[in-house]
């Protein structure tokens, strides 16, 4: 089954749906691996890995690409995309779209902030005239290939326009073609409820481990989100967040040994070789080294024979 196809099935199963935020290999194969159904990719989590740099739109879409393009291509689970503000106006955003329907993925998020962008936890969030992002989705939709292809829109608004400017954007999304309806930064269970209320597509919700500043949503028990109508949950900080927790530690411990002059063992810090290895599939492609690598198998007789009469 194509993996758009079944990103539509488990929107519409009554379930909801928990997609971590994955941004390289090791967390797309883990998500895979620990029995999660979809992932999305952190657009902050792609920016601050690949680019050493903060989530305020400094990545480009040709890097945006090739990242999704390997997380989509290293696991068999549906994976929706980051597209931030979709690289430009509403006829490029069509373009945008095709590239990124080229490159694996099971839809993608577009957002009505102003470009540059900024993480959706910063202050300082500005965002564009309801109507150029009608007519952005509506080029989105129009550019798939894939009628499954799901299209999330994504409104900055709360921060700029409250709830009811969120709200109306939202519906007018809807009008305009959205499959999904994500207000960042909403301000908890009320909020959630009205806009959940407000729309007849399914609606996602963010939530932010790690945040101790500023705090926008506050975390919410993924059953409780069931309650309030919520179809699919995102983690999109929770990886990055805790891969740089694990590799500081080790760091430390490494740090902290240089002095003594002695080895320090610490495997409870650290997955092994064998681990990694389950984890890229090297099982799997010793088999196919198996099948192929073979030459002695390979028959010429016939060829050989065709040679000399000729």
């Amino acid at each position: 089954m194509k993996t758009t196809k079944r990103l539509r099935e488990l929107l519409a199963s009554e379930d909801i749906l928990v997609s971590p935020g994955v941004y390289d290999g090791y967390s797309s194969r883990l998500v895979e691996k620990m029995g999660f159904k979809t992932a999305c990719t952190t657009g902050a989590g792609l920016a601050n890995a690949r680019m050493g740099y903060e989530d305020v739109g400094l990545m480009g879409l040709t890097d945006n690409l090739d990242a999704c393009r390997m997380i989509a291509g290293c696991v068999s689970i549906p994976v929706m995309a980051d597209a931030d503000t979709g690289y430009g106006n509403p006829a490029t955003v069509w373009h945008t779209t095709r590239q990124f329907e080229d490159a694996g993925v099971a839809g993608i998020n577009i957002e009505d902030q102003v470009s540059p962008k900024r993480c959706g936890h910063m202050a300082g969030k500005d965002v564009i005239d309801m109507r150029e992002m009608a007519r952005k989705i509506e080029a989105a939709c129009d550019a798939r290939k894939d009628d499954d292809f799901v299209v999330l829109a994504r409104t900055d608004a709360i921060a700029v326009e409250g709830l009811e400017g969120a709200i109306r954007r939202a519906k007018l999304y809807e009008k305009a073609g959205a499959d999904l309806i994500f207000a960042d930064a909403i301000k908890g269970e009320e909020q959630i409820k009205a806009l959940v209320d407000s729309v007849g597509i399914p609606v996602s919700v963010n939530m932010g481990f790690g945040i101790r500043s500023r705090p926008t949503t506050p975390l919410i028990p993924i059953a409780r989100l069931k309650e309030l109508g919520v179809r699919r949950v995102t983690l999109p900080r929770m990886l990055p967040a805790a891969a740089l927790k694990a590799m500081e530690t080790a760091l430390a411990v490494l740090r902290d040994a240089i002095p003594t002059g002695e080895v320090v063992d610490r495997p409870d810090l650290l997955a092994s070789i064998e681990d990694i290895w389950g984890l890229m599939g090297l099982g799997e492609y010793q088999d196919l080294e198996g099948r192929f690598n073979d030459v002695e198998g390979v028959d010429v007789t016939e060829i050989d024979a065709a040679q000399v009469r000729a």
